[in-house]
């Protein structure tokens, strides 16, 4: 075969699977097409981070942390989530107290429904950053907000005032907590642990303060006991706080020390106000 014919078949060649490729681009173009995503999809074993890193634990969780930091989370998928929630919880395994990576499980994790991710996160944080308040502190708020645990919550925010170093952030940390466990539905615990926080406070004002606390405390527990007893006798629960002396129920409504008083929440059960009732 000459030059020539060589020459003209390859043009012919050419020519050919160029026809055929624009073809197939054509036929193809109107079908569906999956995205290839930058994003998380891959959770890496840890053993292979690890080797990967050369057998460094703290350089492996560093380098999922940075990728976890700079990942673009508007534009991830819930399924996206969840390989999120395995890579963070594997730098907390590979280096409990990485400092960005349990922000970015606060600050992510959790509002996208990978609370007990982000909870496993902030255990190890605590644990091993003693000298950090923080990492109790987001786990409280976590438990308390999407848990919707406000013993265990009031438990982590008492475990974070103790790594303040400052006393008057103590005693914020310490009331918060007192504020939060106001909300539990099984008042003894309630006042058992803010009774635990007054024998703890150092200062005495802070002290009577949570005495006064504890005894506003009972007074709800009195009312709940008191309207179970009208459920009882009546079959029917209690329409309003008065019907509790008018029934003979109680002698009197106990006054509230703070002066805010008692109501209903939206289940009926009576609580704490924690403002003065609308006039």
């Amino acid at each position: 075969m000459n030059k020539l014919s060589k020459h003209g078949l390859s043009l012919f060649l050419a020519v050919f699977l160029a026809v055929v490729f624009i073809a197939s681009t054509q036929r193809l173009k109107p079908l569906p097409r999956q995205t290839v995503a930058v994003e998380m999809q891959v959770a890496l074993p840890l053993f292979v981070q690890v080797f990967m890193a050369a057998g460094d634990r703290h350089l492996a969780a560093n380098i999922a942390a940075i990728r976890a930091l700079v990942v673009s989370t508007e534009k991830m998928k819930p399924e996206d989530y969840a390989v999120l929630a395995k890579v963070q919880t594997d730098v907390s395994w590979l280096n409990p107290a990485h400092e960005d990576n349990y922000y970015i499980a606060f600050a992510i994790l959790a509002q996208y429904g990978k609370v007990d991710a982000a909870q496993t996160i902030l255990a190890r944080a605590s644990r091993m950053r003693f000298f950090d308040y923080q990492p109790a502190f987001f786990y409280g708020f976590n438990q308390w907000y999407y848990k919707h645990d406000p013993a265990g919550a009031a438990a982590w925010l008492r475990e974070a005032a103790l790594k303040l170093p400052d006393p008057d952030q103590q005693l914020t940390m310490q009331n918060m907590a007192a504020r939060w466990v106001d909300k539990v539905q099984d008042t003894e615990l309630a006042i058992r642990v803010v009774e635990a926080l007054a024998k703890e406070a150092r200062r005495p004002d802070f002290r009577k303060y949570l005495e006064t606390r504890v005894v506003r405390l009972r007074q709800l527990q009195q009312l709940r006991i008191a309207a179970e007893a009208y459920r009882a006798r009546f079959g029917k629960p209690v329409p309003d706080l008065p019907t509790l002396v008018t029934s003979g129920i109680l002698p009197a409504l106990p006054q509230d020390p703070f002066g805010f008083g008692f109501g209903f929440d939206q289940q009926g059960n009576i609580v704490l106000r924690t403002s003065p009732a609308p006039s």
